[in-house]
């Protein structure tokens, strides 16, 4: 009998490989940070945008640039500075004069346009600047001059930031904040994988990356991610621990009622949701499972909470409200 290729299974199977090809063609380039690149992989299957969190010097913008190598898609960087303007992002018009003296506009498309946007330093810009990416991060598409014009798809934002240097920086606001599916904070490489960094890194050829996908072909995984079955028990731990992290409703717990001023709202059930299912999807399962909810809370959460002044003049931390809500909603076991 001919195999049906609309089967969701035999996809979602064909899927599990193609996404081993495409961590086997990062890890040339991407030495160790297994989870950072999940996590980022995860992201951009999701559909959403990835928040990069790391010291100077961790990969982060060799990140970028290589999923773009991998997944096929049109790349730019935008160095955020503080005299950053928005029509540095978007673009703008121009008067031109034609050969018969007519004058008329002429729209010059930013670096916004395009597949894959690193937004580097994103902080330093100021609010005005940073605001400029609500709308294309919402939306995929930026109204200049009164028009609206639409992005390419797939569109999707790595923006990058420092967490020490914090002098002459903008924190960016909640609203903007919650257009990230994701936080990925990176940490310092182990010691082995530092001695293969310096080996593989400065030698005289540097390994490469190929491409495994194009943008079409991402959208074809995207679309098959919001096809995985979530099962009943899933959906209520996502429940569970988002209301949980709720100061201010009936079901939330007494560690957000002590620790929290406000808590995460709708979309990080959704973020959860669509991350649980990318997760299994990378892992070549079939289905997510409670211990997926419980792995992506960190980076779902610790950008969508904000702790109270008590709190942090305790020295409490996002981090460990979110570990304390594991413990609490018992999810803590499934991680």
């Amino acid at each position: 009998m001919a195999e049906d290729k609309n089967d969701p299974i035999e996809q979602i199977e064909q899927a599990g490989k193609t996404l081993k090809d495409i961590k086997q063609q990062i890890s040339r380039r991407i030495v160790g940070q297994a989870e950072v690149v999940d996590l980022a992989l995860t992201a951009i299957l999701s559909g959403g945008h990835a928040l990069v969190v790391g010291v100077p010097g961790l990969a982060k913008t060799r990140l970028v640039d290589t999923l773009g190598t991998v997944l096929g898609l049109d790349t730019n960087r935008i160095q955020f500075t503080p005299d950053l303007m928005p029509a540095d992002i978007l673009g703008s018009e121009v008067l031109e004069e034609g050969k018969d003296g007519a004058r008329a506009f002429r729209f010059i498309d930013g670096p916004v346009f395009t597949q894959l946007l690193m937004a580097d330093e994103i902080n330093r810009a100021s609010p005005r600047t940073q605001s400029a990416l609500l709308q294309a991060m919402q939306e995929g598409e930026v109204t200049v001059a009164g028009q609206h014009r639409k992005l390419a798809r797939p569109f999707h934002v790595l923006a990058t930031q420092n967490p020490i240097e914090q002098e002459g920086t903008y924190p960016l606001p909640e609203a903007q904040l919650d257009r990230f599916l994701l936080q990925i904070d990176i940490d310092y490489p182990s010691r082995d994988e530092e001695r293969d960094i310096v080996l593989s890194t400065t030698g005289v050829e540097e390994t490469t990356a190929g491409a495994v996908l194009d943008a079409e072909g991402l959208l074809g995984l995207q679309r098959l991610v919001r096809q995985v079955p979530v099962g009943e028990q899933v959906v209520e731990a996502i429940l569970t621990l988002v209301r949980a992290a709720r100061p201010d409703v009936a079901d939330g717990s007494d560690v957000a009622r002590e620790r929290l001023a406000w808590g995460p709202g709708p979309r990080a059930a959704q973020a959860l949701m669509l991350a649980a299912r990318a997760r299994a999807l990378i892992s070549g399962r079939l289905a997510p499972s409670v211990a997926d909810v419980a792995s992506l809370a960190r980076p779902a959460l610790i950008h969508r909470m904000a702790l109270t002044f008590a709190a942090r003049a305790e020295g409490a931390t996002i981090a460990g409200v979110i570990d304390d809500l594991l413990k609490g909603t018992a999810l803590e076991e499934a991680a």
